[in-house]
């Protein structure tokens, strides 16, 4: 049996198309893949007029999305959420600041970003970091107090 990748599917209420241009606009290992629309079957469910964005295929650095237009009544929480690690402090900041354009920044590396999708800017260190005995409870109380992580404080501490 050969192993297929994932896709996770996102479900918005109706901005779907401007949610996967959105994040293909930040990331620039992605693309849009297929597009289905709504038609006439089925407007006295969901409510949703003809031609609109029904689902939209799109990729972000290697991982399948699909966001979907379900008129739901439900919306995002941080018990779902994307995380992203970044190599540099450029790279956090870069991300954090695009993803957060018109979101809410939240601590520990956290955020929602415009759509209510939360998001965890990281550095790739992050866990070597946690799980280093000598100085994880100082990286842990560091990390408490951040909104947007900071690598050099974090760097320091672990290299004390």
């Amino acid at each position: 049996m050969r192993t297929k990748p994932f896709t996770i599917c996102l479900w918005y209420k109706a901005n779907a198309e401007e949610a996967a241009n959105f994040y293909t606009s930040i990331f620039k290992n992605s693309s849009i893949g297929n597009i289905t629309r709504f038609g006439k079957e089925g407007f006295e469910f969901h409510g949703i007029p003809e031609g609109t964005v029904m689902t939209m295929e799109f990729m972000l650095n290697d991982m399948n999305f699909l966001a979907l237009n379900g008129n739901q009544k439900s919306a995002f929480t941080p018990a779902t959420s994307i995380m992203l690690t970044c190599d540099t402090q450029e790279e956090i900041d870069y991300y954090w600041d695009a993803l957060c354009s018109e979101g809410q920044e939240e601590p520990c590396g956290w955020l929602k970003d415009k759509f209510g999708m939360s998001w965890q800017i990281v550095p790739a260190k992050l866990g070597q970091w946690m799980a280093n005995t000598k100085n994880s409870q100082e990286v842990s109380t560091a990390l408490m107090g951040m909104k947007k992580i900071d690598m050099n404080v974090l760097t320091e501490i672990n290299n004390r």
